[in-house]
């Protein structure tokens, strides 16, 4: 192997790694750039054996996104309705939101995972009862909630610090924060599909006060529409320098762009190498970041399973009733067991394990 790694230009690269010394955005640029992609996925299985072997994590969620209307106006968002009253747009009462959960009693759920719009006219308590109510329902469930911008949002329109609002959440029953809202960090990029919500600044700012306040969170990068491969190498250092510096992040979680039904529809989506190679180069960059996420939604079925083959040990979860990518485009399913997710991990050649929100093993 060492000498194809020398043949293909990358036996630095590869030194470097075992020494166990940080690769630069130079290095992560040429890996994205390398013609092959299997040796590229052979470098990131390799860092991804060292640390989980062949172990390969998935959770029993439920993805809930309790409203669309949403004043920000993403071009890549599908989902999302500008008011209440257009067609597609929904609110769920409460007790509509709770009974997601109280329908689910014989399951064995460990999380709650909730991402929704940035409702301008919903009030605060809106929030902190939609959180008390789950604990009340099942006390034993963890509640990831509301992404960075999420809490920007609330911080904003209710007149609170970021870490006031963490902290009034934290209350009724927060336990971590999801990682979507990153897209890419790229000021040139964001200006144009992202602009009037909040910054990679704030975003990352919010998540180290999460981490100093106690939380576990996950973040993401939203890849394959007009992003340079240098932005996305970019966007994994700044990962990488935030985690430096509060060690609170969990996984790191490519997705893939979807263009169906936006603003962005004429772009085509990553293709499965594209995929692939991101999820790679994300587990060869990211040495202080211990979960690489392939989350099936996103991906695809069988592009997730091959991911565990490039770098990832994570599939997400059983879902549910996920709204924001199909809505975009997706044709996976709508749910998938914890059988079915065991069997798709098995066929791929890995060994499954579920955990739960904070990556303790369930049944262990």
């Amino acid at each position: 192997m060492r000498t194809r790694l020398r043949a293909a230009g990358l036996l630095d690269i590869a030194d470097t790694l075992d020494a166990r010394q940080r690769l630069s955005a130079e290095d992560g640029l040429r890996l994205f750039e390398h013609p092959d992609l299997h040796l590229v996925g052979w470098l990131a299985n390799r860092e991804r054996e060292r640390r989980h072997g062949d172990r390969a994590f998935y959770n029993y969620n439920l993805r809930l996104e309790v409203t669309n209307v949403c004043q920000a106006s993403c071009l890549f968002c599908s989902f999302a309705r500008l008011q209440e009253g257009q067609p597609g747009a929904y609110t769920m009462s409460l007790e509509q939101a709770w009974d997601t959960v109280r329908t689910r009693d014989g399951q064995a759920l460990t999380e709650v995972h909730i991402v929704n719009g940035l409702h301008p006219h919903l009030p605060f308590s809106y929030y902190t009862d939609l959180l008390a109510g789950f604990k009340r329902i099942r006390p034993d469930i963890t509640l990831k909630a509301f992404t960075a911008v999420e809490i920007a949002f609330f911080a904003d329109l209710y007149g609170m610090t970021d870490e006031q609002v963490l902290r009034e959440l934290m209350a009724v029953g927060l336990e971590s924060i999801p990682g979507g809202g990153a897209e890419i960090f790229a000021d040139r990029v964001r200006r144009k599909i992202a602009h009037d919500k909040a910054d990679a600044d704030r975003y990352l700012s919010i998540h180290a006060t999460a981490h100093r306040l106690g939380m576990k969170t996950n973040v993401t990068m939203l890849f394959g529409h007009i992003e340079r491969l240098d932005e996305r190498v970019d966007h994994m250092v700044r990962v990488r320098e935030a985690q430096d510096a509060t060690g609170g992040f969990q996984a790191f979680i490519p997705l893939t762009f979807h263009p169906d039904n936006n603003q962005m529809r004429k772009l085509p989506p990553p293709t499965a190498a594209d995929t692939l190679r991101t999820i790679a180069v994300s587990r060869l960059m990211l040495d202080n970041v211990e979960h690489i996420k392939a989350f099936w939604i996103a991906t695809g079925v069988s592009v997730a399973q091959a991911a565990l083959w490039y770098g990832a040990d994570d599939l997400d979860g059983t879902v549910q009733e996920e709204r924001i990518y199909h809505m975009a485009g997706s044709d996976t399913p709508d749910i998938l067991t914890t059988a079915q997710l065991r069997f798709l991990v098995e066929r791929a050649g890995r060994t499954p394990l579920e955990r739960d929100t904070m990556y303790n093993l369930v049944g262990a």
